[in-house]
């Protein structure tokens, strides 16, 4: 009885949480007060007047079935935007009991000094966070959208970055959680991996070596580092794609970032050091015009492996 009185526990606490954010949320944006920013308007009937004003001539249905209003709300409000001279409205000629709705050149600059005002409080707000803040911000509610949206809409593409303060920890801890769950690897191979890190930091050199983060939505899904192995080879280590991001061509994007800069850089030839088990990352290898030219059987981090050299010419 226990676990399912946490269970139910837990369930209430998250649907708490969530409603405190949604008072909190429609507060910030002041869609509580009698009118939306000050403005003549109610929330809805400025989600009326955005609908007129982004998808041209429409029918109260269709209007009505897009925002989810009820029938005679909408008829008060398309009554009201009427008397006061912002909409006009004709009989449709398929169905003389439909109207086909459009704003007038009043009802267009009413909505040009809402949708300025919206700009600026937006504006505002975001103007009170830094850079990073702002995309963090802006990624969650990215995220928010994409997961609570009646058709869950694909993941944006993938964004590629230098690293940030932070990001090599994430490096090792995504290593380490993603091999241990995936392949049973043990810490040692989470230590090796902060090595490689840790080595990087300490000896980056930025003419010759460099890491790529790649972000969706604001959150870190993948990377990999080119580091020198000597003056005609480069080393591509620490490639790994999240489970979450797999499936967009997010690794061979990594890798072709690492053979062409490897070769703006001058090197002759690119080496990488992987296992056999790992079949999705061999593949990318290949298809990256890499060949296996050693392997090997060896005890490593907790498991019995076949270690795989492969090299590319450049």
């Amino acid at each position: 009885m226990i676990p399912a009185q946490s269970s139910l526990a837990q369930a209430d606490q998250d649907v708490a949480a969530v409603r405190a954010f949604n008072r909190f949320y429609t507060r910030k944006l002041e869609v509580l007060d009698q009118h939306l920013l000050k403005s003549p308007f109610s929330l809805s009937e400025a989600r009326v007047m955005y609908e007129l004003a982004h998808r041209g001539d429409l029918s109260a249905k269709e209007i009505g079935l897009e925002l989810g209003l009820d029938p005679g709300y909408l008829s008060r409000i398309v009554q009201k935007f009427e008397e006061d001279g912002l909409i006009s409205r004709k009989p449709l000629a398929t169905d003389r009991r439909q109207y086909q709705l459009s704003l007038t050149g009043k009802g267009r600059a009413a909505f040009a000094k809402l949708e300025r005002t919206s700009q600026e409080h937006v504006g505002l707000m975001l103007g009170t966070l830094s850079a990073d803040d702002r995309n963090r911000l802006l990624g969650a509610m990215g995220l928010i959208e994409r997961l609570l949206g009646e058709q869950r809409a694909a993941l944006p593409p993938a964004i590629l970055r230098d690293p940030r303060p932070g990001d090599m920890g994430y490096v090792v801890q995504s290593h380490g959680a993603l091999y241990a769950s995936e392949y049973g690897f043990d810490s040692s191979f989470e230590a090796l991996v902060a090595e490689i890190a840790a080595e990087f930091i300490t000896s980056f050199d930025a003419s010759r070596e460099r890491c790529w983060i790649a972000d969706i939505d604001g959150r870190p899904v993948g990377s990999v580092f080119l580091v020198r192995h000597n003056d005609d080879v480069a080393k591509l280590r620490l490639l790994l794609v999240e489970p979450s991001a797999r499936g967009l061509g997010l690794g061979q994007r990594l890798v072709a970032e690492c053979v062409s800069f490897a070769r703006a850089c001058g090197y002759r030839s690119i080496t990488l050091w992987t296992q056999s088990i790992l079949i999705a990352a061999r593949k990318i290898y290949q298809d990256a015009g890499f060949a296996l030219v050693k392997s090997e059987p060896h005890r490593s981090f907790g498991q019995n492996l076949i270690g795989e050299t492969w090299e590319r010419a450049l």
